[in-house]
C-alpha cells in the first residue's frame, strides 16, 4: 500500500517546510517527511546508479500525475527514478522562499574560499540550514556513484543551483547561480572528504579545511582549484555595469575556467546547457522589456494624436461659432 504523506498543508509543493510535518533524518536534519519518502524510494529503485540522475527530465505527463498524487497525500509505487529526482528539485524550486534567499547576492559573490562558504552556512536560519544540509548529503550520495551515473560534484551542483534561490533580475540571477554552483560543489566535496576521514578514523567534526586536509583534497579530487572557482564574479559584475549591454556569459565563463589551468576541467554539457538557458531567459526578459517600452511609446503617440484631434475639433467648433456671430452682426 502507498504510504500517506503527513502534511499540515493541502499541497506538498509551493508551501513552506514549517507548514509540513517534519522528522529527523540520519544526520539530525529536521526535514519534511515527503522529502524522506521520495529519497527512500529513489534509493530503493536504484536511482543513484541511473545515468544522468537529476539531469534527465521525465515525461511531463508522468511528472504531473505523480505530483497530483503527492498533493493528495499518496506516494505512488514504481515511480520512474528521473521523475522522483525532478520532483525533489521542484520541491526546492517552488518553496515560497528559496533555501539560500536569506543570503544576499553580494554575500555569496564575495566568497572565494571554502572557509568563507562555510561561514555563510552559519548565517542561515535553522530550517534553511537543515534543508541545505539534507540536499548536500543527497548530492554527495549521487557523486559517490559517479562511475555509473556520470554525475560528478560540478554536474550535480549545476543542476541543483537554480532551485536553491529565487531571483527576478536575470543578470543578477546568472552571476548568483554560477556562484551558488560553486558554493554547493564546495559543500559536496567537503562532505565526501569528511566521509572518507570518518571511514579511516581521522574524521573530526568542524575541523578546519586548512593545513593537511587541503593536500588530501588535491590528491583525491585531482586539484585544490576544483574546490574554488569563483571566477572573479565581482569583476564580471563591474564589466556588466560599465558596458550597459548583455555580456556573452558563456564565453566569459569558459575564459574564467580556462582549460589550460592545471586541474581545471572544461565545461560539461550540463553546465553549458544551464548557462545557455540563463542567457535565453535574459534575452527573453530583454525582449519583454523592449516590447513593454514600445507599447508605452505607442500609447504616448496615440495619446498625443488624440489630443491633437480634440484640439482640431475645438478649433473647428470655435471657428464655426465666430462665423455664426459674424453673420448675426451683419444682419
Amino acid at each position: 500500500m502507498p504510504c500517506r504523506v503527513p502534511s499540515a498543508s493541502a499541497s506538498v509543493f509551493g508551501v513552506s517546510a514549517e507548514s509540513m510535518q517534519c522528522t529527523y533524518d540520519g544526520k539530525g536534519n529536521s526535514v519534511p517527511i515527503i522529502l524522506l519518502h521520495m529519497q527512500e524510494r529513489l534509493y530503493a529503485q536504484g536511482g543513484l546508479k541511473a545515468e544522468g540522475i537529476f539531469r534527465i527530465n521525465p515525461e511531463n505527463d508522468q511528472e504531473e500525475h505523480v505530483r497530483d498524487q503527492l498533493n493528495k497525500g499518496v506516494v505512488p509505487e514504481d515511480i520512474d527514478v528521473h521523475c522522483l529526482a525532478s520532483l525533489i528539485k521542484a520541491w526546492f524550486r517552488e518553496l515560497p522562499e528559496g533555501v539560500l534567499d536569506s543570503l544576499s547576492p553580494e554575500q555569496v559573490l564575495q566568497c572565494n574560499s571554502e572557509e568563507e562558504f562555510l561561514e555563510l552556512v552559519t548565517l542561515l536560519r535553522p530550517t534553511q540550514a537543515a534543508l541545505l544540509n539534507w540536499a548536500v548529503e543527497l548530492m554527495a550520495d549521487v557523486v559517490e556513484e559517479e562511475e555509473l551515473n556520470k554525475m560528478n560534484a560540478r554536474n550535480i551542483a549545476m543542476v541543483f543551483a537554480p532551485n536553491m534561490t529565487q531571483m527576478s533580475d536575470p543578470l543578477t540571477a546568472l552571476m548568483h547561480a554560477v556562484q551558488v554552483m560553486n558554493f554547493l560543489k564546495t559543500l559536496i566535496l567537503r562532505t565526501l572528504r569528511e566521509r572518507d576521514d570518518a571511514a579511516s578514523g581521522d574524521y573530526t567534526p568542524y575541523s578546519s579545511p586548512a593545513s593537511s586536509s587541503q593536500q588530501n583534497d588535491a590528491e583525491y579530487y585531482g586539484s585544490e582549484r576544483d574546490m574554488d572557482r569563483s571566477c572573479e564574479m565581482s569583476d564580471m559584475h563591474s564589466e556588466i555595469s560599465r558596458s550597459g549591454r548583455q555580456v556573452d556569459f558563456l564565453v566569459r565563463y569558459n575564459t574564467c575556467f580556462d582549460s589550460e589551468q592545471e586541474g581545471v576541467d572544461p565545461l560539461s554539457d550540463v553546465e553549458e546547457g544551464f548557462l545557455r538557458q540563463l542567457e535565453h531567459d535574459l534575452e527573453a526578459d530583454k525582449r519583454e522589456e523592449s516590447a513593454k517600452k514600445q507599447h508605452e511609446i505607442s500609447s504616448e503617440i496615440m495619446a498625443v494624436k488624440d489630443v491633437q484631434a480634440e484640439l482640431k475639433v475645438e478649433a473647428k467648433a470655435a471657428g464655426n461659432t465666430q462665423n455664426e456671430e459674424g453673420a448675426g452682426s451683419l444682419q
